[in-house]
């Protein structure tokens, strides 16, 4: 049993991160604004006494000491929208890079040991080399999205090397499932709600990404940060396969039992100013620790929809 914390802890891919822990029998307390992140999606776990909320914003004061005694800091907490973050940075310069120094200073203080980290792909930028693995360079991320998960890891990688602390650093492909609140699914069925003939679709379509289910994602953290051990350590987390966009479009078209569905296509390779068109993700080192992904992009499509849906998926 470990006493660890997690910043976003009521968002998507934290609060999956909160039941995963909660299940092998860690005390959790997360730390959340619950500005993007929802008490309701973590609500069990708080009644039942297994989890402790502190509501507080990292960038503001109060919420420190919360991490007196704790082994392990889980920091999710983040401005995810990359669109949006091209328009109008500063929220993530804020959110991203200021609020992740703040917790690694808290760290410091409270004399905690190790931090895990969820990083993007994004910070590849268009890489040459597909699958991309995380030896990859030169970094050089198109949005300030992806630059401010760079500069986190940066910090990180100087607190581990310079304040003793241990490090997990890993680079997301697309992770969607139940309880996500942005990204294309949502953004295509909100869309098909309002107008059911039709769909716009950012881009040319053909923009081809990895996905993985957000549960698959979890399992694979926690994997890692038990099987690895260096000072830092970095790892991809992703499919080993992708899919088009147009091809999420048909498979929520099909879930929504919508007959007839005309696509309007805005044009252009970028579906937005700071979009990757392709992306795939090399997870050879992941797996070299005995790891593999069990789903594959287009079932882990399937889920999710599915589950944003309210339709019962595996």
């Amino acid at each position: 049993m470990m006493l660890c914390v997690v910043t976003g802890g009521a968002g998507f891919i934290g609060s999956h991160l909160v039941d995963a822990l909660v299940t092998r029998g860690d005390r959790v307390v997360v730390i959340d604004s619950l500005v993007n992140g929802d008490r309701r999606n973590i609500a069990g776990h708080i009644e039942a006494g297994q989890v402790t909320l502190v509501q507080a914003d990292l960038l503001h004061e109060g919420w420190q000491e919360a991490l007196t005694g704790v082994k392990r800091v889980y920091h999710l907490a983040a401005d995810p929208d990359v669109r949006q973050g091209s328009l109008t940075p500063d929220s993530q310069v804020h959110n991203n890079i200021l609020a992740t120094y703040r917790v690694l200073e808290a760290m410091r203080a409270h004399g905690v040991p190790e931090v895990v980290f969820t990083s993007t792909s994004t910070v590849y930028g268009d890489a040459a080399v597909i699958p991309t693995p995380e030896s990859y360079n030169p970094l050089e991320p198109v949005s300030v999205y992806g630059a401010s998960k760079l500069a986190c890891e940066a910090l990180i990688s100087a607190y581990c090397h310079g304040f003793g602390m241990k490090g997990w650093v890993y680079r997301f492909a697309n992770i969607i499932g139940e309880r996500s609140n942005h990204g294309v699914i949502t953004d295509f069925i909100k869309k098909l709600k309002d107008k059911p003939g039709e769909l716009e679709i950012l881009g040319d379509g053909r923009q081809t990404k990895s996905y993985l289910e957000v549960k698959a994602c979890v399992r694979a953290m926690l994997f890692a940060a038990d099987k690895s051990d260096d000072e830092l350590n970095i790892f991809n987390i992703g499919s080993e396969d992708w899919v088009d966009v147009t091809s999420i479009a048909d498979i929520i078209v099909r879930e929504m039992g919508i007959s007839h569905v005309k696509y309007h296509f805005t044009g252009g390779e970028r579906g937005w100013v700071g979009d990757v068109p392709r992306m795939q993700l090399a997870v050879t080192k992941l797996k070299a620790l005995g790891w593999k992904p069990d789903t594959g992009s287009l079932e882990s499509v399937e889920v999710a929809v599915r589950a944003v849906l309210g339709k019962t998926g595996k």
